[in-house]
């Protein structure tokens, strides 16, 4: 089993403000995300000079990602959005 976990952007950028992924190396793959090797969303995110943060991880693996992708409802899933709809 791995991760899937929610990452909420702090400001939008252009239509999109979160990123769904799933890794085996939940600290690794942020490490990567970080230094610009992770997925080309929080690439031109970072170079746009938006910060972001994971506000949510579940134990699951690439099925489970992919339903919640298929799903389209990040902001639903994420407790920054709730929050901030009250």
């Amino acid at each position: 089993m791995g991760t899937v976990y929610l990452i909420h952007f702090d400001r939008p950028y252009h239509h999109a403000r979160h990123y769904l992924g799933y890794t085996d190396d939940l600290p690794a793959r942020l490490d990567r995300h970080l230094a610009g090797n992770g997925g080309r969303l929080l690439q031109v995110v970072r170079a746009a000079g938006i910060g972001y943060q994971v506000v949510r991880t579940w134990e699951g693996d690439r099925g489970l990602e992919k339903k919640l992708k298929r799903q389209k409802g990040s902001p639903r899933l994420c407790p920054v959005c709730k929050e901030q709809k009250t």
